[in-house]
Order: C-alpha cells, then sequence, then structure tokens
C-alpha cells in the first residue's frame, strides 16, 4: 500500500496551561493537514485482514533432528477487484520484530508472552525461498478480479537452542503486519 499520511500539529500540554494564565492571541494557519489520495489496484478480500496460522501440537524432538525446523504451512492473502490497469504487481513486506538469536537471517520473533522459547517463525514465498521479515518480496503478479498472494510459514529453532537442547516447551505466538506495494 502507498503510504498514507496524517499529520497533526498540537500544542503541548504545558503551553495549553500557560495560554490559561495569559491572554489568547489568535494565530492564523497553525494548523496544517497533511495525506496522499492513491489510487490501489486491489482491496484485500473481506474477512482476510488478519491471517491466522495454527502451528497445532509440535514435539519438541521435531527440533533436534533434521534440519531444526517445522515443514512450512500455507497460508494466502487474498485480494479482490483488481484493476491491471492500475498497477500489475504487488510486492509483500511483512513486518515485525526479528529474532535476535538469529539476528540478519530474517526470522519473526516470538511475542514475549509465549511460554515457549528457542524458536523462532520463518517465512517462505510460495516456490519455498526464505522471506525475510521487515524485506520486500520479489514481484507477484496480480490477475484481474480476484488474486491470491501465497506464502508459507514454518518454526524453527535457534541453532544455539539445538546445541544446548535448551528449547523451552509452551504456547507460543508471534504477530506481523503485511503491507503490500503495488508497483
Amino acid at each position: 500500500m502507498k503510504l498514507k499520511t496524517l499529520a497533526l500539529f498540537a500544542l503541548s500540554g504545558t503551553a495549553l496551561l500557560l495560554s490559561a494564565l495569559s491572554p489568547v492571541y489568535g494565530i492564523d494557519n497553525n494548523l496544517r493537514l497533511h495525506g496522499v489520495l492513491v489510487e490501489e489496484p486491489c482491496v484485500i478480500k473481506p474477512g482476510d485482514e488478519t491471517v491466522k496460522i495454527d502451528f497445532g501440537n509440535i514435539p519438541d524432538k521435531t527440533f533436534y533432528i533434521g534440519a531444526g525446523r517445522t515443514t512450512s504451512q500455507n497460508f494466502a492473502i487474498h485480494l479482490s477487484e483488481c484493476d491491471l490497469s492500475i498497477n500489475s504487481k504487488v510486492k509483500v513486506t511483512f513486518k515485525g520484530e526479528e529474532n535476535q538469536a538469529m539476528a540478519g537471517q530474517g526470522f519473526l520473533a516470538l511475542n514475549a508472552n509465549s511460554q515457549a522459547s528457542g524458536i523462532a517463525i520463518g517465512l517462505e514465498n510460495a516456490d519455498g525461498s526464505l522471506l525475510k521479515i521487515n524485506q520486500e518480496s520479489s514481484d507477484i503478479a496480480l490477475t484481474s478480479g480476484d488474486s491470491i498472494l501465497r506464502f508459507k510459514a514454518f518454526i524453527q529453532a535457534e541453532p544455539t537452542a539445538i546445541a544446548n537442547r535448551a528449547i523451552k516447551r509452551g504456547t507460543f505466538n508471534a504477530i506481523a503486519t503485511f503491507h503490500l506495494n503495488y508497483d
């Protein structure tokens, strides 16, 4: 989505208190508003504003064998009313907090209220290539009318947690926000 900005400039609480003690003077043009109207080629299909992925119960031994990760879970963002005369491609960015134990690798951190630890969330493009958190995807072609943006998510164990057998069991959750940038 193209950035939409609304900036309001207001007086601070201190200035308001001081104004009660002094005479009031009017200043012309002291409120400035700014925004950008854009034309977007698609709308997010109603009901797809929030995408939920449930990994279910995962045995911790899953992470100590093989690649230290789960199999990928498919998910999609459904767009509708796509008008290709406006734009025919979109890039998606999933924004969120990066896991610090694997800094620079692009994995999403668990929320602080998670019981589990030693794991992170990985995101993939439809072809299975890693899509790093906070980085834009490659172009995805839109189709006229309805378009489906397909992705995958998986759980990856932190290398130090595997080496120290320190993966902690329990519930976990993570949150990212997807942004659509039409080209």
